[in-house]
């Protein structure tokens, strides 16, 4: 055993000695405390070499001695590295609790030592592996960026769903955040299996509209359908032949991902003006009870696309001039969940603004709804309240209700600085300074406070 090894291995265990002493335990009471078999912690402790322990074990001591989490974590790696032997059992667990437990600075001694050799690449792939796969995707980031920038194989299954996995990780709602991940995953969302390879499409056609990409979400749409119905056909197959192989194992049932592929291109084409060709793609997701591998999941699955598709085209006819139906279509509205009131009340108030009729009865009618819409902070959500508040700015100018107006573009103001949506910030300060004369000295201030702060935001950036 070397010199360095042996003085680390001490430390450790002198540690656990004089905390066992302050406390005044025995080592069969330790051991009775602990839950760690007497003669374990007695080969643990006073074995000649002494027997390796369990980052469990050194939790379960930690926890005894009434010491943090995370105690004595920094002399541990020599249980797990010893002389150039790696001990996967104990440096997995060892790695996934340094980053439960916030120590960045163990995680940083040992992963260069693993680097050292290109086949433990792989260890730490599994580590970020099971901290993504039990919730603690942030955890995970460091050590799949490690694979990333350690992996020399571009088409290695690791390597790619490591890009995946940061991928997935990143998004927020930070719009310039969100841009610059896709950006970074989407040469790679070929190279995925199918399975997840479907989950990506959607991400990317998702986060692309949510950016006002059209045409990117338009594309990864396309592909999305391609790849769904592929797929499909070869389930299909599969089951007919009696193949024994097992189903693909898909994030969310495969159905979804079929119907999402129609739906987003539709959304994406409606968002270009495009409303005739919209209504086709709106048609391939209202009735998908046709689909052959429906179990009851898949079935809610199309429920929700039937009535999403009854709402899109009445939104489609109403963005198209048809405002015979505007009754209908929020008498319906009135029986939607409030996000998808949300999205209903941006059609109508696009299509008031566009063919000038009055929407005060409607807007009236869901008040209460209207004030619950900034519950949606995720990245679809922040974008519809975005395009809502600005459509409902642009209706009040026009009614000649300037203060309510000037209200409307703050709440615009705040939430695309929030999202980082700058050409809408720039629209939103265009709006304001076009009434600025009506401003209260509240508003004023308001106006002032949020741009001050967007412009030492930009310049903190671009430092």
């Amino acid at each position: 055993m070397g010199g360095l090894q042996g003085t680390l291995h001490w430390s450790l265990r002198s540690e656990i000695e004089r905390h066992r002493r302050e406390c005044g335990y025995t080592l069969s009471k330790l051991g009775e405390l602990t839950g760690i078999n007497h003669g374990s912690l007695s080969e643990i402790l006073n074995g000649n070499p002494p027997r390796a322990m369990t980052i469990g074990q050194l939790d379960a001591l930690a926890a005894v001695f009434g010491r943090e989490p995370g105690w004595l974590y920094e002399l541990y790696t020599e249980e797990c590295i010893s002389e150039g032997r790696i001990s996967r059992p104990r440096l997995i667990p060892y790695l996934i609790r340094c980053a439960e437990f916030g120590r960045q600075d163990c995680i940083d001694e040992v992963v260069p030592k693993l680097l050292d050799n290109p086949r433990n690449i792989s260890t730490l792939f599994l580590v970020a592996e099971q901290l993504y796969e039990s919730g603690k995707q942030k955890e995970s980031i460091p050590f799949y960026q490690a694979v990333v920038d350690s992996e020399k194989d571009g088409h290695s299954d690791q390597f790619v769903m490591s890009q995946y996995r940061l991928f997935r990780a990143a998004l927020g709602t930070n719009s310039e955040e969100n841009g610059e991940a896709v950006i970074r995953f989407s040469p790679y969302r070929n190279r995925l299996p199918e399975n997840y390879q479907l989950d990506a499409l959607f991400q990317l056609a998702r986060v692309c509209f949510a950016l006002q990409k059209w045409k990117k979400s338009e594309q990864y749409a396309d592909e999305l359908r391609f790849l769904a119905e592929t797929v499909y056909i070869h389930e299909l197959d599969r089951l007919k032949r009696n193949k024994k192989s097992e189903p693909l194992e898909t994030e969310r049932h495969f159905v979804f991902y079929y119907g999402m592929g129609h739906l987003f291109k539709g959304l994406a084409l409606e968002m270009q003006g495009l409303y005739e060709q919209a209504k086709t793609y709106v048609q391939g997701y209202a009735d998908l009870s046709w689909f052959e591998l429906l179990d009851e999941v898949g079935y809610k699955e199309v429920e929700k696309f039937s009535v999403w598709a009854k709402a899109n085209m009445y939104t489609l006819e109403v963005l198209g001039g048809n405002t015979s139906i505007i009754e209908e279509y929020t008498d319906y509205l009135d029986s939607l969940p409030t996000n998808e009131i949300l999205a209903g009340l941006i059609s109508i108030m696009k299509s008031a603004n566009t063919y000038h009729f009055c929407v005060d009865e409607i807007l009236k009618r869901f008040s209460s709804h209207i004030a619950t819409f900034d519950q949606f902070n995720e990245a679809i959500g922040l974008d519809r309240q975005l395009q809502f508040r600005s459509q409902t700015a642009i209706y009040e100018f026009n009614k000649g209700r300037i203060e309510n107006g000037i209200e409307e573009t703050l709440c615009c103001l705040s939430l695309a600085d929030s999202m980082n949506r700058y050409q809408d910030a720039l629209k939103c300060v265009a709006l304001f300074e076009e009434h600025r004369q009506y401003a209260s000295t509240a508003q004023e201030e308001q106006y002032q406070g949020i741009v001050t702060g967007m412009v030492a935001n930009l310049l903190f950036q671009n430092r």
